[in-house]
């Protein structure tokens, strides 16, 4: 089982927009066929509610309360937990599931979620979890750089706020300097 694309899952479920069922089915787009079709409005409710809880944990682990983010990473994965299955049609399509079978959707995706969220943390601590420092943005991410010196959730973030910081220093040099006549 790959426990960083499941940890990076739990990423998109904390900064995807979840307002109604059409956003839940982009999200689940890459995922197949049978949880984009079989997503219902239950579904998206407890995805808003994980999402919430899942980002309580970001929040808890990148203020060093680590104690407190395992205690909601253990409750959600009480409220998600895995069971794992093989599944597949043939000999060379065996993989993992997380659930039982027939779980509905968010059972499914949400419980890969949390067990990869709560691997990362065993793993690599919860000083590798981020927010984005872009006041604009909000989004989290997983730190993996080799020194842990992520500060920003994209590329774009972060030329966007270096950008505006270089600018609000221009403006600041140029009203101390003098007006020449």
């Amino acid at each position: 089982m790959d426990f960083d694309a499941y940890a990076r899952t739990a990423v998109q479920v904390v900064n995807a927009p979840l307002a109604s069922l059409a956003d839940l089915r982009v999200l689940l787009e890459a995922e197949s066929t049978w949880m984009h079709d079989e997503v219902t409005d239950r579904d998206v409710t407890l995805f808003r509610r994980a999402q919430k809880r899942l980002r309580d944990v970001f929040e808890l682990g990148t203020s060093g309360r680590d104690a407190e983010a395992v205690i909601e990473l253990n409750a959600l994965l009480e409220a998600f937990p895995v069971q794992p299955r093989i599944s597949g049609h043939d000999a060379s399509d065996w993989h993992m599931h997380v659930t039982s079978r027939g779980s509905s959707v968010s059972a499914e995706y949400l419980a890969g979620a949390v067990w990869g969220l709560s691997v990362w943390l065993c793993s690599y601590g919860s000083a590798r979890f981020g927010i984005c420092a872009d006041d604009r943005c909000g989004n989290v991410y997983l730190d993996t750089s080799s020194n842990n010196c992520r500060r920003f959730c994209s590329e774009r973030c972060a030329t966007r706020s270096h950008v505006a910081a270089h600018r609000a220093r221009k403006r600041a040099a140029d009203a101390l300097t003098p007006a020449s006549a």
